[in-house]
């Protein structure tokens, strides 16, 4: 699998975040990409952490009829 740039990306419905780093489930191994919201939620508070499977955070979807990435690296 490709290597993750650490850095900003944009959510393919127009968050930030920031890749922190990868990590791996210590069950599966499974890859999994520690990132940051770089916006204050609600539901969720200031600059929450997440953690997806590299292998979703990396992967293309459909968007109007156009494939494109989740999150897009910016910086």
């Amino acid at each position: 699998m490709e290597d993750l740039k650490h850095g900003i990306y944009q959510h393919f419905k127009g968050n930030l975040f920031e890749v922190i780093d990868v990590g791996r489930d210590s069950e599966t191994l499974e890859e999994l990409v520690v990132y940051r919201a770089l916006y204050d939620s609600t539901e969720f508070g200031k600059n929450a952490l997440w953690v997806r499977p590299k292998e979703k955070f990396c992967e293309e979807i459909i968007v109007d009829g156009k494939k494109i990435p989740r999150f897009k690296f910016i910086e």
